[in-house]
Formats: C-alpha cells, structure tokens, sequence
C-alpha cells in the first residue's frame, strides 16, 4: 500500500469527461478556433517579435509574481531585452525572471526540434533545477531533487514524501501514454492536457520549493506541443496570475472537493478564452493598419509626383492618432512629414488636407483633421449583431 492512497486519495491518474458540462467542451472549442486562427495570421516581421516579446515578458512576470516577484511587467520586458540592471539587493528578482526566460526558450527549442513529446520524471527535475537556479534556498533544500520533507502551501499538504517518485512516474506515464491528444481536435485536449497536469503537479508537490513555478513550465511546454502558438501559450500564466486570490481557492477546492477538477478546468479555460479574444484584437488592429495602408496606396495608384508621394505619406501618418488633431500641429505628426514641411508654409499643410478629405481618406472639422481609416469596416462581411443582454 502506498501512503499517498490514504493520505491523497484523489490523486487517481483518471479523467472521465463524460461528466464534463457542454459549457467545457463550448470553451475548448473556442480556444482551439482561436489558437488556429492566431497560428494562421500573417504578421508584419516587427508586429509578430513585438508579440512573442511581450506575452513572453507578461508570462514570465506572471508566473514569477505568484510567487511574489515584484518587478513590474515593464522591468521584465527590459531584462528580456538585457536591458534592465539591478541593485544587489534586487538581483535576485531579476534571476527570477532570467531564469524563467531560459526555461522558457529551452523548452522551445526543444519542442520545435524534437518530434517526441513524450514528457519525463528528469525533464520536470531539470524545469525546476532551472526555476531555482543561483536563488537564494532554505537550509536543506535541493533544486530538481524529489523533497525529502512534508511540505505544502497554507493548509494544503503535499503527497507523501516517499510516494513523489512514484507519483511523478505515473503522472508522466499517463500523460505521455494516456492522455490521448492525438484525436481529431489536438489542440483543444492539449490545452486540457495541460492544466490537468498543472493541478496533478501542485497536488503533488515534489519539490521543496518552486513547484508552482514548474507546474507552469510544463504547462507551457504541454501547449507548445500541441500546436498552440507560442505566444498563446502564455496567457493561462497570465490569467492566473491576474486572478491569483481565485487561483489558489480553485486550486485548493480541487482537492478538497475529492479530486473534482472541472471547476478548476472551466476557471482556466475561461480565463485563456478572454486572454486569446484579447490577443486577437492585437492582430485585427496591426491587419486593419495594413489593409488602411495597402487601400492609401491604391488610391494613389499612379500619382507619383512629389506632391503626391507627401499626401500619402501625411494619410499613412495621420493613421496613428486616434484623435483629431490641430491643423497646426500636422506638421509635426511623424519625423518624414516634419522634414517634408520644413520649407513649406501652412497654406500648403491646408490644400494637402484638403486634398486628402476630397480623396475621402480624412475628415476635417473645426477641432481639426484625423484618418478616416474605418471606412476599412466597410469591407468586413455583413452580419447581424447579437441582441445585448437584458
């Protein structure tokens, strides 16, 4: 007998999702129409980096937070960048944060150069050597060595000390063998795979520190590998860590209501929906800057003078303020314009404006000129909308 039986009998290895409610099974939907529609977008080479950078650096910081790093989203995005130095004092925040980054990008490289997906007991041991690496530990305390202690995290008591081996065999055994995500819809049951595993880790707990850390590597690893784009596969750290009061409660009702994880489930997925739906309207904005752009272009279709190269240039320019801004100040809307107006006087700022409303590409008013770039609306498809909410 082993003592985890008694002590922590959900732990079951075993998910029966006929007792999963439609609502489930609508939001993985979702997720696996959103992760497909983020991997199947072209994106301009500067918007796709900025992306990937950015919700590396809010899952990095996400993930780190939890744990109570302090160092703001911001500060991340400059250490990702090797930009950001530290005091002493506050060196240890940021080898937090390195050392999630090269987990983060080890894991990658692994997945995108490795067809096996396959995950092991030494893979979850080297996630959290990596999470502990050159921190500041408590006196016994080894990263990547199975805990030889009771430990948890507020009332909460991790598995048997003896059982952790065992149980992480297992759990791997069932993910890599079990856990079939291999069916018609890989990446809607991967990203289930996923947090099913983050849960089984933080039951678990093999780890005298950093487990929570590491349950969220593999949980970015388990996404990677089935197919959903990197910087999707981000957002459930992200969402965590934006309800972390909500987080631990679902965490700890998983286990207290006797291994009941759909809640838990339903929580996560609802909260990476909202993450995705977000991450999709950064993507509608950049293509409807690029068809704004491509339809300024075609207006000018053959009108190559000097003149007209300045008034497409001034359409494009304008296109970034989401305001209307003073005649006075079009001049100075982006460096090229500045430099194009240097010797021209006002009178030819205004006949340019004017040009450009007769054109329909602004609109002037007495507060002064803006892009009328949703006019681009116009070539969505037509569709009702939905009657709002009583």
């Amino acid at each position: 007998m082993r003592t985890y039986l008694e002590t922590h009998p959900w732990i079951t290895f075993s998910l029966d999702l006929r007792e999963a409610s439609y609502k489930l099974w609508m939001s993985l939907g979702e997720t696996q129409s959103k992760c497909e529609h983020i991997a199947g977008v072209p994106l301009l080479p500067d918007v796709a980096k900025r992306l990937h950078q950015v919700y590396l650096a809010k899952g990095v910081m996400a993930t780190t937070a939890i744990e109570g790093n302090t160092l703001t989203e911001e500060e991340v995005l400059q250490r990702l960048e090797g930009k950001l130095k530290l005091p002493p004092s506050k060196e240890y925040l940021g080898q937090e944060i390195d050392n999630i980054i090269e987990a983060c990008n080890l894991i990658a490289r692994h997945v995108l150069n490795d067809s096996s997906t396959g995950l092991s007991v030494e893979d979850i041991k080297d996630y959290n050597r990596l999470v502990l690496k050159n921190l500041p530990l408590e006196e016994g305390e080894s990263p990547g060595e199975i805990r030889k202690r009771s430990v948890g995290v507020g009332r909460y008591r991790g598995a048997p000390p003896e059982d952790c081996e065992y149980l992480l065999e297992q759990l791997c055994d069932w993910l890599t063998n079990k856990f079939d995500t291999t069916q018609t819809d890989p990446v809607a049951f991967g990203i289930l795979k996923a947090i099913v595993a983050h849960i089984y880790i933080a039951w678990i707990h093999p780890f005298d520190d950093g487990n929570g850390r590491t349950a969220r590597l593999i949980e970015f690893r388990i996404l990677l590998s089935a197919g959903v784009p990197s910087a999707a596969a981000q957002l459930l750290s992200n969402h965590y860590n934006e309800t972390r009061t909500e987080y631990y409660r679902q965490l700890d009702q998983a286990h207290r209501s006797g291994g009941d994880v759909f809640p838990f489930i339903q929580y996560a997925l609802q909260g990476y929906v909202d993450g995705l739906r977000k991450q999709i309207e950064v993507i509608r904005d950049q293509q409807w800057e690029v068809h704004w752009i491509n339809y300024i272009h075609e207006k000018f279709k053959d009108r190559n003078s000097q003149t007209d190269i300045r008034r497409r240039r001034l359409a494009i320019d304008l296109s970034g303020q989401s305001k209307m801004m003073p005649v006075s100040r079009v001049r100075h809307v982006s460096p090229r314009i500045a430099e194009a107006y240097a010797h021209k006087t006002d009178k030819t700022v205004k006949r340019d404006i004017n040009a450009l409303e007769q054109m329909g590409l602004v609109e002037k008013s007495a507060k002064g000129v803006r892009a009328k770039n949703e006019i681009i609306l116009a070539f969505l498809p037509g569709a009702r909308k939905p009657p709002s909410s009583p």
